[in-house]
């Protein structure tokens, strides 16, 4: 589906640093002791995390670190940014402390806000790896607030599934937008690092959001063609996308109306080189993932690929963790789904009359995405 389309989003060479960077896929997360290491939990930093989530999607929200590179590398002052901010009161400058003491800014003796490294390559607009976006839009204003709701989905087992949450015009908009950015890198990547698209023609690409993947594949193979199976709302969205295209790429991509977790999908059987699946397979209820890869199979000319990429976990169930916090993210909108690993993804593909023997599994996006490949 689109997500987390990670916001991998999903997600820039910040993959590069630190996982959704545009060039590699790794992320440096200044200032965190990770969660991976250690011996014990650090209990506050993980009960008190939540704070600084919103600090940094405040200063995205009141254009912050727009604000402070645009004075310079001197830096600005209190007095720069509230005006920049119009906001005078002294919760700003409150924001502005949190935000020193989680390292997102940098404080002079003079009283200077400056923008961490990170925060200059990842969370100012003007930046090419910026993905501030995906985290303002899709994280702040949609996934944070679904979080909330995990108590009661754990206890209940009731949750709106994508299909519900996206019929809102809205919701699917402002998600379908912010993953985007995310999407496209991620897709650069596999194909400059990670897979080989000789010889394909014919793509699907089942739940893909804006169609980011299909616009980078197409773009990368002359006369690849794609059809993109959405929820008719994202579709909606997708296609003023599309519009921004060169009209080759946009010649050669369609979007099809559909809900992935349809039994019959409107394509011809043995039709395509490869069917990829992007943030699907955790985003779906945990019965029907099988059947995915079954209607995966039949698309599938012989020799075709299914490719399967979502955040997941290791097979030995221990993390990494932004792997499983996304994974357990996926429940407040679908209760019924499965926490993935690629070991879970290859039993049902060999389900689906894949040879699990030739299935093979890459890291993507650093701590947080894998891609698993099988072959028909």
């Amino acid at each position: 589906m689109t997500c987390a389309k990670h916001v991998a989003k999903a997600f820039p060479p910040a993959l590069a640093a630190a996982a959704p960077g545009f060039v590699a896929p790794r992320r440096h997360f200044a200032g965190r002791v990770g969660w991976e290491e250690g011996q014990d939990v650090d209990l506050d930093s993980v009960a008190y995390g939540f704070m600084a989530s919103q600090a940094l999607f405040s200063g995205l929200e009141l254009n912050i670190f727009d604000s402070i590179a645009e004075a310079g590398e001197a830096g600005a002052s209190l007095k720069q940014i509230q005006e920049a901010t119009g906001v005078s009161a002294p919760r700003l400058q409150t924001l502005l402390t949190a935000l020193v003491s989680v390292k997102c800014l940098r404080r002079s003796p003079e009283g200077l806000y400056v923008n961490s490294p990170n925060t200059s390559q990842y969370m100012v607009s003007s930046s090419r790896h910026f993905y501030g976006d995906y985290l303002k839009f899709q994280i702040g204003r949609q996934f944070y607030h679904r979080m909330g709701a995990l108590p009661d989905v754990m206890t209940t087992g009731q949750a709106p599934s994508y299909a519900s949450w996206f019929s809102d015009p809205e919701v699917a908009q402002t998600y379908t937008q912010a993953q985007h950015n995310g999407s496209v890198a991620t897709a650069k990547y596999l194909v400059k690092k990670k897979l080989s698209l000789e010889g394909v023609k014919d793509m699907l690409d089942v739940g893909g959001g804006s169609g980011a993947f299909s616009y980078v594949f197409a773009g990368a193979v002359p006369g690849l063609k794609s059809t993109v199976l959405e929820l008719p709302e994202v579709c909606r969205t997708a296609e003023t996308i599309k519009a921004q295209q060169s009209e080759d790429v946009q010649s050669r991509v369609n979007f099809v109306e559909l809900d992935a977790t349809s039994p019959d999908w409107p394509v011809q059987d043995a039709a395509f080189d490869v069917v990829l699946m992007s943030y699907i397979s955790g985003s779906v209820p945990e019965a029907i993932i099988a059947d995915l890869y079954s209607n995966a199979y039949k698309a599938l000319r012989p020799g075709g690929r299914l490719l399967v990429h979502d955040f997941m976990v290791n097979d030995s169930l221990d993390g990494p963790a932004l792997g499983a916090l996304w994974g357990l993210q996926h429940v407040t909108v679908n209760a019924d789904g499965l926490g993935l690993c690629p070991k879970e993804i290859i039993d049902r593909f060999g389900k689906a009359g894949f040879d699990t023997s030739k299935c093979d599994t890459k890291e993507m996006i650093h701590g947080m995405t894998k891609l698993v490949v099988a072959q028909k």
